[in-house]
């Protein structure tokens, strides 16, 4: 090679390498984001975006969204988890068991992390809450052990009960552990479980009518469940129904005993944040909630003859009239 092309090749290289370097580093990532499409999605993805934004995450500017809803069809799930899996996203967010699961099915090298899910270890998504091993992190929303505990409010506002019915999603994984701690929580005071797996959203009003045979004195419905329709058929049967979802009590459902959603998704902001910074997802531990607040429809107890007590009241962080 002659001096002059020489220097003009190295020349060259010192000119493009910059040029390179700032492509590089501004590439812009991108997040898939794959939810069960039942009521409460919408503030997850509204509160995600905003506590993503606030790390410097702006949609269109310095991230891109792949969003993804089953519409309320948990079936859909896999394919719509492939469908990330292929857009090669550099993160999966997901919301609820059914699309963590699905996540971790279709890949073991893009990052998961879970804004918020049921028993992660007992439903095969980690291998434990301090180390989770393999491409899953995120969030325990310890939906079980609230489902069990608004137990002890049906039997604080409603004394006089002995029967609940435990409407459970089928197909959600997390149907097994829901069911478990419902029924280990009612034997703590005294109440009698009928279990209702539901297959699909069609089953629903199938299953009220059932109910008329053998009235129970309350419903607890499981939170993956098209719970706007439960609110809407308790309301109907005239039926007192809890769930532990914040959104259901703004439906119609009688409470709600939820984890405070803008601090949970915050923090699961926060992990996908470190997993695009390089992370890895296997020595990022597994966090859960610790605020929790009670949301009280006064008038759907009204409308069912409820009188609420002075203490569950007091206990309540925000009444609806």
């Amino acid at each position: 090679m002659k001096r002059r092309e020489f220097i003009t090749v190295v020349g060259g290289a010192a000119v493009v390498w910059p040029f390179a370097v700032r492509a590089q580093q501004s590439k812009v990532p991108t997040i898939g984001v794959l939810v069960v499409g039942v009521p409460g999605s919408e503030t997850f993805w509204r509160l995600l975006q905003e506590a993503l934004r606030d790390l410097g995450y702006v949609g269109g500017q310095t991230v891109r969204f792949e969003f993804r809803s089953d519409q309320g069809e948990v079936g859909r799930l896999p394919e719509l988890a492939a469908e990330l899996v292929r857009s090669k996203v550099d993160v999966i967010v997901t919301w609820f068991t059914p699309a963590a699961v699905a996540a971790k099915q279709a890949t073991r090298e893009i990052p998961i992390v879970m804004a918020v899910a049921g028993d992660p270890v007992a439903n095969g998504l980690v291998e434990s809450l301090s180390r989770p091993g393999g491409n899953v992190t995120g969030m325990s929303g310890v939906g079980a052990e609230l489902s069990g505990k608004t137990l002890e409010f049906v039997r604080d506002m409603l004394p006089a009960a002995r029967r609940v019915a435990a409407l459970a999603n089928a197909p959600d994984p997390f149907s097994k552990p829901f069911l478990e701690q419902v029924k280990l929580a009612a034997s703590a005071v005294a109440l009698q479980i009928d279990p209702v797996l539901i297959g699909n959203a069609g089953e629903l009003d199938a299953a009220f009518a059932g109910m008329e045979k053998e009235r129970p004195d309350a419903i607890i419905a499981q939170p993956s469940l098209p719970t706007r329709r439960v609110a809407q058929l308790a309301l109907q049967y005239r039926i007192p129904a809890i769930c532990a979802l914040r959104s259901f009590a703004d439906e119609g459902g009688l409470m709600s005993y939820w984890f405070t959603e803008v601090d949970l998704y915050h923090r699961a902001a926060i992990i996908v944040d470190k997993v695009l910074k390089g992370a890895k997802p296997a020595d990022i531990p597994i966090e859960q909630p610790t605020k929790f607040e009670v949301v009280l429809n006064l008038k759907t107890a009204s409308e069912l003859g409820i009188e609420v007590p002075t203490a569950i009241l007091l206990r309540a962080d925000k009444l609806i009239e």
